[in-house]
């Protein structure tokens, strides 16, 4: 363990960030939101609608999650794809797809990728926007635990309900390379349960990844610990602990591993919570990140997770999962 610890220091390190041109929104005359760069050059033409209250000279964001360009509105006198939110671009100005209709807006990224739709299928796009797996399916949902429901023939069904389902059709199981998946009638308890069917635990680690999850639990207490701290349903050790995977690996312009925090139900806890990491590539610093996009060191973000949990149990003393700080 203590090779673990060696590996993988906590010295906090500025966060890596490619160079990137500076980029600022613009508005025209009728109000409409479009791209320029420092020199004033157009790169995006100011053609969609604003919901967000951009402002004239305000800066495009950048940073992990911003690799791209998103536009919340639509576009003036063009209608929508059903089943679509916004329009995205690259910071070059290229056009890239559409985002899939999730939650009223543009649908988040999950493991490494999003959904988007063409031509009426949903298909998966990495950070940049690169297809990860054409599209192909009337629905798919995001992936959890490295799997995606999808369906064929199914549609929205009809009714006035504030939150309708997705119904009939034929429906199955793919991996993220856009595989479909056939369940096990064998399984062991790495494998997960989808809608009653076990499939097999999807990833596969070399040694330095398995040295990144090493580090993971030897934190697994504590970081539990923090998670449950305001769950008022009484929970063993056992169903407390977590669950850590790499979901995203290293790529040109992005040097992290990404790694997830699952329950003990394999449900994603990343897509929500605070609980997804970025590790570097080297395998020796590891971060969390900001609501606001920032990497912050982990041992920062620890010590203020410790703080506040600590405090909500102070102000709640009755919860059931009892927060104890023993990690030293």
């Amino acid at each position: 363990m203590n090779k673990v610890l060696l590996l993988i220091t906590m010295i906090p390190v500025l966060a890596f960030s490619q160079k990137k041109e500076v980029l600022m929104y613009f508005k025209s005359k009728d109000s409409l939101i479009g791209v320029k760069n420092q020199a004033g050059k157009i790169i995006i033409p100011a053609e969609f609608r604003d919901y967000t209250g951009i402002k004239d000279g305000e800066s495009v964001q950048g940073g992990i999650g911003n690799e791209t360009i998103l536009f919340v509105g639509g576009k003036k006198n063009e209608k929508s794809e059903k089943n679509t939110s916004g329009y995205v671009y690259d910071r070059k100005g290229n056009f890239l797809y559409q985002p899939y209709l999730f939650d009223n807006g543009a649908d988040y990224f999950s493991e490494g990728v999003r959904r988007f739709v063409k031509n009426g299928k949903v298909g998966f796009v990495d950070r940049y926007g690169k297809i990860i797996i054409r599209p192909g399916h009337d629905f798919a949902s995001s992936f959890n635990y490295g799997y995606a429901v999808f369906c064929d023939g199914c549609d929205w069904e009809k009714t006035d309900d504030e939150h309708p389902a997705i119904v009939g059709g034929t429906w199955g199981v793919m991996n993220t390379k856009g595989e479909t998946v056939q369940p096990f009638t064998k399984y062991t308890e790495k494998d997960i349960d989808i809608d009653g069917k076990y499939y097999p635990y999807p990833f596969q680690y070399n040694e330095k990844e398995k040295n990144i999850l090493r580090f993971f639990e030897k934190y697994n207490k504590i970081i539990s610990a923090i998670h449950y701290v305001n769950v008022y349903n009484e929970m063993s050790e056992e169903e407390k602990k977590l669950i850590f995977e790499i979901v995203e690996r290293p790529q040109e312009n992005f040097p992290y591993y990404q790694i997830n925090a699952y329950d003990n139900r394999k449900t994603n806890l990343a897509a929500f919570d605070d609980l997804k990491f970025f590790v570097s590539k080297d395998g020796k610093t590891v971060f969390n990140i900001s609501y606001e996009d920032k990497l912050i060191p982990f041992e920062k973000w620890l010590k203020e997770e410790i703080k506040q949990a600590e405090e909500y149990q102070k102000k709640h003393s009755n919860n059931p999962n009892k927060f104890e700080n023993n990690h030293n």
